[in-house]
């Protein structure tokens, strides 16, 4: 047989070798983590060829949806609550669940200057609208709530909220001016270590209740090599690099 022709044969069953292992993965993912997850679902894909699905929206609303059969093989939540429960309900595998990410909550404007090095524009009031992500669906809404309770301003400020659905809406009501400031992720307002725009406050750990943002494999993935080898590449370091750049620890 010529050179040629087992080179040719060689190749093609490369190929199909390629097509076989490659796998695609559907991925609810929250909000806050949506700008690193596209870039380590980028890199995953170059790297493995397997193809990503990415959905971005809020954790309460996919907990919801994936337990009326929405087609997930995986689950990036804001909390880790979720991911327990979905372990406990039976729709995820028990020993799968990791933190991918710790969350940091920030005060942030799109106003260079507005907000100070120490978030005493709270106290301060000179404002008429603060974003605020749903405390009953965000993490980050919650966290929220929590460190105005510490500061004792939450019944002062309540009236100037404007609610979002999720963190990107919260983000968006700030962006675009519709409220002054508002309670986002750090991940939102920066990029390799350094605030992108505007002004910000980064809210200390120790004013709320860590935002540990879990990982799980749900049971629709377990089969799926595409969902299982993304789970394993958010461990490594590689992943992790992207993930601190953007202001979690990991």
């Amino acid at each position: 047989m010529k050179l040629s022709k087992l080179l040719f044969i060689f190749c093609s069953l490369l190929c199909i070798t390629s097509v076989v292992q490659a796998a695609e993965v559907n991925v609810a993912v929250a909000a806050n983590f949506t700008a690193p997850m596209k870039q380590i679902a980028a890199e995953f894909e170059k790297e493995t060829g397997h193809k990503v699905v990415l959905a971005f929206g809020a954790s309460g609303k996919f907990y919801a949806q994936i337990k009326n059969g929405a087609p997930f093989q995986l689950l990036l939540s804001a909390d880790d609550e979720k991911p327990i429960q979905l372990v406990k309900d039976g729709l995820a595998v028990a020993d799968s669940r990791f933190t991918y990410a710790i969350g940091t909550l920030v005060l942030w404007s799109a106003k260079p200057g507005f907000v100070d090095a120490k978030g005493e524009v709270l106290s301060k009031g000179h404002f008429n609208k603060i974003a605020i992500a749903n405390p009953k669906l965000a993490p980050y809404g919650t966290a929220a709530i929590e460190l105005l309770t510490k500061k004792g301003l939450l019944a002062a400020i309540t009236t100037k909220f404007v609610q979002g659905e999720n963190i990107s809406q919260t983000f968006q009501f700030v962006s675009t001016g519709n409220a002054e400031l508002g309670f986002v992720a750090l991940s939102q307002v920066m990029k390799d270590g350094a605030i992108t725009s505007g002004s910000a406050w980064i809210v200390p750990d120790s004013m709320h209740s860590p935002i540990r943002q879990d990982a799980v494999l749900l049971a629709t993935g377990k089969d799926n090599i595409a969902a299982k080898s993304l789970l394993e590449y958010l461990k490594s370091v590689k992943a992790k690099k992207i993930i601190r750049s953007y202001g979690y620890e990991s």
